[in-house]
C-alpha cells in the first residue's frame, strides 16, 4: 500500500503531434513494469490514452468529465479503471468532456475543479500521469493546478522546438497565479532519427539551449514504429513488444524519472 504522496506528473505540449500520449501511456507502462503503482489520468477530450490502454469509452462508467462537473459528489476512487496490467490504473475520458470548459464558464473557482475531485487519491499512488489537451484550455490549466510536475515532450523538429517558449510562458503563469509549487520534471526529446539532419540538428538546439538544455532529460525517444502498433492495438509498447526501440527508450525514461 503506496503512503507517500505521488509524484503528480502532467505530460504536457501545445502543439500536437510530439508523441504526449504515447509518452504518458508508456511511461506510466515502463513505472509499473519497475513495480510502481500508477495511474493514468485522459484529460484529452480525444480519449486517445483511455483507447492506448485497451479502453473503449464506450465501456466507462464514470469518467474525468463527471469529476469535474460534481468534485464534491463523485468518489475519484470509483471512477478508476484497472487496467490489463498489474499497478497501471486508469480515469478515463469521454467525448462529452469536450463541453466541460462551455459548461464551467461561469463556475467560481473552475481552474480547482480537478484538483478538489481527486484529493483523496493522495497515498494511493507512486505517480499520477496526466495527459492534456494538445492546446491551452481549462482543461489545461485543471491539471496544471493540480500537477506537482510538468514533463515536456519534444519532436526533434524546428517547429516543436519553437513552440516550448509559448509552452513555458504558460507553465509560468500557472506557477505565479495558481499553484506556486509546479516544476518542470524535464523536456524529453521524442521521434528522433539519427539519420536525418534536421533531428540531429534540433536535438543538438535542445542541448545547448540555455533555458532548456539543463531541463532535458538523458533519455531519448527514437523514431519507432512500433509504439505506434501498440496502440493501435490498446498494449502499451513495453508489454507489445518488450525488446523494441520504443520499450527500451521508455524503460529508460521511467529510470530516469524514478532515479
Amino acid at each position: 500500500m503506496v503512503s507517500r504522496k505521488p509524484r503528480k506528473i502532467a505530460v504536457a505540449n501545445e502543439k500536437g503531434g510530439v508523441g504526449k500520449t504515447a509518452t504518458v501511456i508508456n511511461l506510466g507502462a515502463a513505472l509499473s513494469l519497475a513495480g510502481r503503482k500508477v495511474l493514468i489520468i485522459d484529460m484529452d477530450p480525444q480519449f486517445n490514452a483511455t483507447q492506448g490502454l485497451g479502453i473503449k469509452p464506450d465501456d466507462v462508467g464514470l469518467s474525468v468529465y463527471d469529476l469535474i462537473q460534481d468534485p464534491s459528489g463523485q468518489a475519484a476512487r470509483q471512477a478508476v479503471i484497472p487496467t490489463h496490467w498489474e499497478g497501471l490504473e486508469l480515469i478515463p475520458s469521454v467525448p462529452d468532456l469536450s463541453g466541460a470548459e462551455v459548461e464551467l464558464v461561469d463556475v467560481a473557482g473552475r481552474e480547482n475543479r480537478l484538483r478538489e475531485s481527486l484529493a483523496d487519491l493522495d497515498g494511493a499512488y507512486d505517480f499520477i500521469l496526466l495527459d492534456t489537451p494538445p492546446s491551452l484550455s481549462l482543461l489545461t490549466v485543471n491539471v496544471f493546478a493540480y500537477a506537482s510536475e510538468v514533463l515536456v515532450p519534444c519532436q526533434t523538429h524546428p517547429y516543436a522546438f519553437g513552440a516550448l517558449t509559448e509552452l513555458f510562458d504558460t507553465i509560468g503563469a500557472i506557477r505565479n497565479g495558481i499553484n506556486p509549487g509546479l516544476k518542470t520534471a524535464g523536456v524529453v526529446a521524442t521521434f528522433y532519427d539519427q539519420r536525418t539532419r534536421v533531428s540531429n540538428s534540433t536535438l543538438d538546439k535542445l542541448k545547448n539551449d540555455q533555458h532548456y538544455g539543463p531541463l532535458l532529460c538523458e533519455a531519448v525517444i527514437r523514431a519507432n514504429t512500433t509504439v505506434a502498433e501498440s496502440a493501435d492495438v490498446g498494449k502499451p509498447v513495453v508489454f507489445y513488444r518488450p525488446g523494441s526501440y520504443g520499450a527500451r527508450d521508455y524503460i529508460s525514461l521511467a529510470r530516469e524519472l524514478d532515479g
